[in-house]
């Protein structure tokens, strides 16, 4: 079942990647997506990529959109969600947000009983490589599974415990700058190694990749997939070994806690 029209209240960087990623699915043109934004400078950004755009006016934005995703800041969803509740149709509308820390009880305060769906997706939405993490209240079986089988074209789409929401957010979105610093100094590390800054990118890029699609496609633990590239006294474990000296493992997990406990200061600014 397609969702003829969606409407997505926030055109800052994941609203837009969402829009861009819908836009890339054959059964969604320029006029079934639409973004109300209020800030005059991204509504020109918007609207030079070719996005329908309505300026300031959620009211107008959501008018027979099947589908409602809220996409701002977590201190302004709650204006946002009271201009829109008496315009919203439980009959005909599913409530969907991306907003950080605003658990599904707090939405149902602000916009009244409906179907409700939190999203946590990542910015590789929009080349249609995302990890969306979902969670549903009060929508039939059947509209769960129209919200799956649609962001699964757009990645891929599981559904989760509320309570894993932040969890969620910490490795599933926050995950891809963590992955993309890696790729950086990896990057780096090769310029200095011998490779212009280009070559050493694609290679790096290419590399990481084919070590994604390893795991995606075999299911094998990292660790088995290790295993056939270290040699007893060889390079890879050498360079291994040395990294885990500086605490390579342990500062990721660190960083992911760190992001994690910084969730509860982001509900606090609500």
């Amino acid at each position: 079942m397609k969702i003829n029209k969606i409407a997505i209240l926030g055109g800052g960087n994941l609203g837009f990647s969402i829009a861009k990623g819908l836009l890339k699915l054959s059964e969604y043109s320029a006029n079934d997506i639409v973004i109300s934004e209020i800030r005059p400078l991204r509504v020109e950004v918007l609207k030079k990529s070719g996005i329908k755009v309505v300026e300031n006016n959620n009211l107008k934005a959501i008018e027979g959109a099947g589908l409602i995703i809220v996409s701002v800041k977590p201190q302004q969803i709650a204006e946002v969600l009271n201009e829109i509740k008496p315009a919203i149709d439980p009959a005909k509308q599913i409530l969907m947000s991306t907003v950080t820390g605003v658990s599904i009880d707090e939405i149902e305060k602000l916009a009244g009983k409906t179907g409700i769906v939190r999203i946590m997706p990542n910015t590789a939405i929009e080349i249609k490589e995302s990890m969306t993490c979902i969670t549903c209240r009060n929508i039939s079986s059947e509209q769960e599974n129209t919200i799956l089988e649609l962001f699964n074209k757009l990645g891929k789409a599981i559904l989760i415990n509320e309570d894993l929401m932040g969890a969620a957010t910490v490795i599933g979105a926050c995950g891809i700058a963590f992955a993309l610093r890696f790729m950086r100094a990896m990057s780096q590390g090769g310029i200095e190694i011998g490779f212009p800054a280009d070559v050493s990118q694609n290679i790096t890029a290419q590399t990481i990749l084919g070590a994604t699609r390893l795991i995606l496609d075999s299911g094998d633990h990292p660790e088995k997939e290790i295993d056939k590239v270290t040699t007893p006294m060889g390079v890879t474990i050498s360079g291994l070994n040395e990294m885990e000296h500086q605490g390579f493992s342990s500062a990721i997990i660190k960083g992911l806690i760190t992001s994690y406990n910084k969730l509860d200061t982001v509900k606090q600014k609500k």
